[in-house]
């Protein structure tokens, strides 16, 4: 049984490098912030989760698996949300997108002061 364990968490282990090699890779390669910053909170997430996970498989103690847990929950949340900020930052102090984005669903939505999103109710 100890074998299948140990197999199992080098599986997790490498999957979970692959994820946050791709996320690196996506960090050098990508031509933009906004593109940047996708990469790196979603394969970056997903790697480090993996990465927690494999300690805990790896660990079998409750408090080990707790805190693995706790610290991927708390991945979970924070990533996302600190990366939409971080885009939403610089699109607000003026960081253009790639030259080659197609859409661009911000522009023109900002009020005339930069600082607040117009609303359609709000306007009319």
């Amino acid at each position: 049984m100890a074998g299948l364990i140990d197999l199992l968490t080098g599986l997790v282990l490498l999957t979970g490098a692959v994820f946050i090699l791709v996320a690196a890779l996506g960090m050098l390669r990508f031509p933009d912030l906004y593109s940047r910053s996708h990469a790196a909170s979603k394969a970056g997430t997903l790697g480090s989760g993996l990465l927690l996970f494999a300690l805990a498989l790896y660990s079998g103690e409750l408090a080990i698996v707790a805190r693995a847990l706790a610290a991927f929950l708390f991945l979970l949340l924070t990533a996302p949300i600190a990366a939409h900020l971080l885009a939403r930052a610089a699109y607000y102090v003026g960081h253009q997108p790639w030259s080659g984005t197609k859409i661009d669903e911000l522009a023109g939505k900002y009020s005339g002061d930069g600082r607040t999103l117009r609303c359609r109710s709000h306007d009319d």
